[in-house]
């Protein structure tokens, strides 16, 4: 499963590069402007500057919802770097424009994400990512795990191209559960990756082997 980093902090995605496990980065105007980035040539100007980090996908989002501003905005994203996805919205426009996007040879992501019935769609309009959202439907006290694994069943049974990538993930747990349903990717905070190597035993067990060594080097 590929691991992507869901932050636009330039500091997080070079600590997140440092584990050598990076595969690319997911994107969204909140988070853009989390980090105080607003104004259209900011915002292009710190997708160069994430993509000159990562040798990977990086989902840059429109703003638009219509079809012809959808089609617009991803081109000028697709423009800025060879490895822009642009993520477009699960509408009947968004269909559209990712089918258009993928006749055209630009890679697209299709985020906010809560049915099979979605996931075929997008899978039958060519987009590159699909983007169920776990936690928002565990909050609706729904199954995000289980769609994510009715997804990877249609998906292989009908043999769409289209990789899952789970997101809204929000805790190392998810990850976890979401490799055994069969996502392709997940996307998630950095905290989210590091607690997957966090473990009482480990601590422990290190703990004892350094006091061993220090008492036999004493």
């Amino acid at each position: 499963m590929k691991f992507f980093v869901d932050t636009a902090n330039l500091e997080q995605i070079k600590e997140a590069q440092a584990l050598g496990i990076l595969d690319g980065v997911t994107t969204n105007p909140s988070l853009m402007a989390k980090e105080g980035i607003v104004g259209d040539a900011n915002v292009k100007a710190h997708y160069r500057a994430i993509c000159e980090l990562v040798d990977g996908d990086i989902s840059a989002e429109v703003i638009a919802t219509d079809f012809e501003g959808m089609i617009k905005e991803g081109q000028e994203l697709a423009d800025l770097h060879e490895n822009i996805v642009v993520k477009v919205p699960m509408t009947i426009d968004g269909i559209k424009a990712i089918r258009w996007f993928s006749d055209n040879g630009i890679k697209t992501n299709c985020t906010l994400v809560f049915s099979a019935g979605q996931a075929i769609l997008a899978a039958k309009a060519g987009a590159t990512y699909l983007s169920p959202f776990i936690g928002r439907i565990d909050d609706m006290n729904w199954d995000g795990i289980e769609l994510i694994a009715q997804i990877a069943d249609i998906y292989s049974i009908q043999g769409y191209s289209t990789e899952i990538l789970a997101a809204s993930i929000r805790n190392p747990l998810h990850i976890v559960r979401a490799a055994e349903a069969g996502a392709d990717v997940c996307t998630c905070p950095l905290k989210s990756i590091l607690g997957l190597a966090k473990h009482p035993l480990t601590h422990i067990g290190l703990a004892q082997f350094l006091a061993d060594h220090k008492k036999a080097n004493s």
